[in-house]
């Protein structure tokens, strides 16, 4: 397989809708093994920008190259080793938690799919709830269920929405250390959008800030908390939102 040191380079990427400028040129990469969050209030356009890079939304302008393939023409041979979480997106809700579990599998071709399964039982103590029907579960079993099929396909790169969100601290706190092994592990590439400034801290390399659909800073956490002058990126990221010059 071809080494690449960028696992995402986006470049001048607009989205237009009528009357609105929901994404407005913005470029930015995300190298291969690194975690870089995306953040920003709501409506400064996070999701539109996951969207265009998962392909379910064409840009007005701009490009996108993922695992080194034109997402405008190639795209099928990217999404095959990509995935995607978020506990907005519900699951098919009368399948149950393992039924999602095998769909998402043969969707993406797994190979030795029950024991990939059996890992990730395990991996997100999913044992109690295999065979509840995924509308059945609370907050934070279906976002436990989104994580893991997240990683059904073990993929070179990630795009999490707010993965720990509705978990309490402990499980939190177990889902960070998972990313950060699989990170470490597989060398993928993980674009985090959060509103856990804690969470970015600690996971992220670097951190692209939105708003009004632009990047308007980016820097390593240390960087943006020294720039501003502020203790936390809680601190940095009310700034950016209240100032309204930027």
């Amino acid at each position: 397989m071809r080494l690449i040191s960028n696992a995402i380079i986006v470049d001048h990427l607009t989205k237009q809708y009528p009357g609105t400028l929901a994404v407005d040129d913005i470029s930015f990469t995300v190298p291969a093994g690194g975690i870089i969050g995306l953040l920003g209030g709501n409506g400064a356009g996070k999701t539109t920008t996951i969207s265009m890079l998962l392909g379910l939304l064409v840009p007005t302008s701009g490009t996108i190259n993922i695992l080194g393939h034109n997402m405008a023409t190639d795209r099928f041979a990217a999404l095959a080793r990509m995935n995607f979480s978020s506990p907005y997106i519900a699951l098919p809700a009368r399948l149950s938690v393992i039924e999602n579990l095998r769909v998402y599998g043969h969707l993406y071709n797994v190979p030795h799919l029950k024991h990939r399964i059996e890992e990730l039982t395990e991996t997100f103590a999913l044992a109690p709830i295999l065979n509840r029907l995924a509308g059945e579960l609370s907050a934070g079993q279906k976002t436990r269920v989104a994580l893991a099929k997240s990683l059904i396909n073990t993929p070179d790169i990630l795009l999490l929405d707010e993965p720990t969100a509705s978990l309490d601290p402990d499980t939190g706190d177990y889902v960070r250390t998972t990313l950060e092994n699989y990170r470490a592990e597989h060398g993928a590439a993980i674009l985090l959008a959060s509103h856990n400034m804690a969470e970015v801290e600690r996971l992220c390399d670097d951190v692209l800030m939105m708003k009004s659909g632009k990047i308007v800073d980016r820097g390593t956490p240390a960087d943006l908390i020294a720039r501003y002058g502020r203790e936390d990126m809680e601190q940095v990221f009310l700034d950016i939102a209240r100032n309204s010059t930027i």
